[in-house]
């Protein structure tokens, strides 16, 4: 039986024989992912995922996985989780983890630490009704990565960093307008 190479907790085998199929087929690169929202009360609600689907095929996750949403006190909640826009910067936090893990795992750079700190500034003036307010979105995300790896030299991990903002798909979502649609059933 063949053993992988595992780096920075990435099955490095498994990651290119992905990487080579995708290049075989770009339909396996094809991914919907959904998640499930309901409304508890005042700021709290509940978002569950539990599954997505590839190639066409509905596929499980291991487990639903249960996340709580709420507002801070000084925005009328109950602080029982963190808000919407929080949730949006850990995951972008998230994405530029995972793509700097991975890749570095494919370059043979071996992690002893990686962390991001992201920020985003945002003005609620228009999301509560006040017209002349700015857009209600953030102003500006800012975000610190912190990486050190054993074999690596600074100017690699900063060019792997360049190479991980620019192909997030958080941090490309958050960049460029992606069309969002809504549709609402009244019972």
């Amino acid at each position: 039986m063949a053993t992988s190479t595992i780096r920075n907790g990435v099955d490095v085998d498994r990651l290119v024989r992905t990487i080579d199929a995708i290049k075989g087929d770009a339909g396996i690169a094809q991914f919907t992912f959904r998640s499930t929202t309901n409304w508890a009360e005042g700021g709290t609600s509940t978002s569950e995922i539990s599954s997505f689907t590839h190639m066409g095929q509905e596929t499980d996750h291991a487990e639903k996985h249960v996340l709580r949403g709420d507002e801070p006190d000084v925005l009328l909640g109950k602080d029982t989780g963190p808000n919407a826009v929080e949730l949006v910067l850990a995951a972008l936090g998230f994405c530029y983890a995972v793509g700097f893990a991975y890749n570095a795992a494919a370059l043979g750079y071996e992690l002893e630490e990686l962390s991001y700190e992201i920020e985003g500034d945002l003005d609620l003036r228009n999301f509560v009704g006040i017209e002349d307010g700015p857009r209600p979105g953030f102003k500006e995300i800012r975000a610190h990565g912190t990486a050190k790896a054993r074999n690596a030299t600074p100017e690699q991990l900063e060019e792997l960093c360049r190479y991980v903002q620019k192909t997030s798909p958080v941090g490309d979502i958050l960049s460029n307008p992606v069309p969002v649609s809504v549709s609402l059933t009244v019972r």
